[in-house]
């Protein structure tokens, strides 16, 4: 019954969204889902790595049928493409193999192994599904926010030191190859996801179920949850609305160079295609995830999690697509989504709301301070500054020491006590 609400909620939602692309002239995540069985996708990688969570629940036999069927249908695909001067991409082939596991799912499965089945489909369709939805947020923001509060945000980031324009110089000085693994590492986050997803999944073929709780939750999540904060607190980034790239849109042309003069900042007007993607920083909260779910996997694993969060905090701050505010916000963010997630499969108790309750109420008191306390912020950085990085701080650590509590109760057994026999006495 859970799982059915959640498909019957996830239905409606796309449903939604498809009819608000309509309205704005493009196609929404429904249509361009379909597409994909026939049309070149988007991102071939993102429908592969969608089948190889699904993946996880079959056996190793039926893993290497699935792939070298998902392989084979796109060399057919790629065979007929060129012939006819179509575009390229791959991607095909595992779509349909995603799709024919479901039609195997209900026509030749059964009771737990069919519900099973359908879950590694539901969660692969989940993924692929979460990135069109994302793209249709995005054509919502632009369309719904012509103004844009990057003048706030940049006065704000005053008490923090302008990280934005001191990493942008770092990167520059680092030249071609510091950008080029900057970049690579940014846009090949959902990888590393997926990496991580793999070894928290990786006994559900052997145990029939689930865990309780893993990465893809985490993610989906905030990706469902992040673009109605864009709505709320629209924000192009520090390259557009202060750097070349913003063109005539732009205030001034200053970044990473010359951090902006301070002043009484007002919302901006901006373009109808730039998304207002920035507060807060999804792929910081999603390295963020990366990191805290690889801390119980191997060494090689961890050391991972850590170069991947790294790397993506330089690249959002280094490129200019983030402020440094917007990075304490993702923080926070994510830490409250996942302390919800895991009071869930723990079981919710009044340190879980309390936990889920105070990093609520950091973000929120963040994003007022950015908004209507900017100027103040920028005027007293030795006092505000200090305050955001111990607020963020303060969610970290009470994370950290809430969920271990919980992990240590989980892993206490408590085993009854032997019945002590009665001894002959000694004569």
């Amino acid at each position: 019954m859970l799982w059915a609400a959640v498909g019957v909620v996830a239905l409606g939602f796309l449903i939604a969204l498809e009819i608000a692309a309509r309205h704005y002239g493009e196609p929404g995540p429904i249509t361009t889902q379909a597409q994909e069985v026939i049309f070149a996708p988007r991102s071939g990688t993102v429908l592969y790595v969608s089948m190889a969570l699904m993946m996880v629940v079959l056996t190793w036999r039926e893993r290497f049928i699935a792939l070298g069927a998902a392989v084979g249908i796109d060399l057919v695909f790629w065979i007929v493409r060129s012939m006819v001067g179509a575009q390229m991409m791959f991607g095909n082939g595992a779509l349909w193999v995603t799709l024919g596991c479901a039609v195997i799912a209900v026509t030749r499965r059964t009771g737990r192994e069919r519900a099973l089945l359908l879950k590694g489909v539901g969660l692969a369709l989940l993924l692929v599904a979460g990135r069109k939805t994302g793209y249709t947020w995005l054509l919502i923001t632009t369309k719904t926010r012509p103004m844009v509060l990057d003048q706030y945000v940049a006065t704000a980031d005053h008490a923090l030191g302008n990280p934005s324009w001191v990493a942008g110089r770092i990167v520059e000085a680092t030249g071609s190859v510091g950008h080029h693994v900057l970049d690579w590492v940014y846009i090949q986050l959902a990888v590393a996801a997926v990496g991580v997803a793999l070894y928290q999944l990786r006994h559900v073929a052997a145990e029939r179920r689930f865990p309780g709780h893993h990465l893809v939750r985490t993610f989906l999540v905030i990706g469902l949850l992040g673009p109605g904060i864009y709505m709320i607190f629209p924000v192009v980034g520090p390259i557009l609305a202060y750097g070349a790239d913003g063109g005539h849109w732009a205030l001034a042309d200053l970044w990473p160079n010359t951090p902006p003069p301070l002043g009484t900042p007002v919302p901006m007007p901006f373009d109808e295609i730039t998304p207002r993607n920035c507060m807060p920083s999804l792929h910081t909260a999603w390295a963020t995830a990366i990191f805290i779910h690889s801390r119980r996997g191997p060494r090689a694993l961890r050391w991972a999690g850590t170069f991947w969060l790294i790397a993506t905090l330089g690249a959002t701050l280094g490129f200019g697509y983030h402020y440094g505010a917007d990075i304490v916000a993702g923080v926070v963010f994510t830490l409250t989504i996942e302390a919800a997630l895991r009071a869930i499969d723990h079981g919710w108790d009044r340190s879980a709301t309390r936990l889920v309750v105070y990093g609520t109420a950091v973000f929120a008191a963040l994003l007022a301070s950015y908004r209507y306390l900017s100027v103040e912020m920028a005027g007293l950085p030795w006092l505000f500054g200090p305050l955001v990085i111990l607020s963020m701080a303060s969610v970290i650590y009470g994370y950290v020491r809430t969920t271990g509590l919980w992990e240590r109760e989980a892993a206490s057994v408590r085993l009854p006590q032997p019945r002590r026999e009665t001894q002959p006495e000694l004569v």
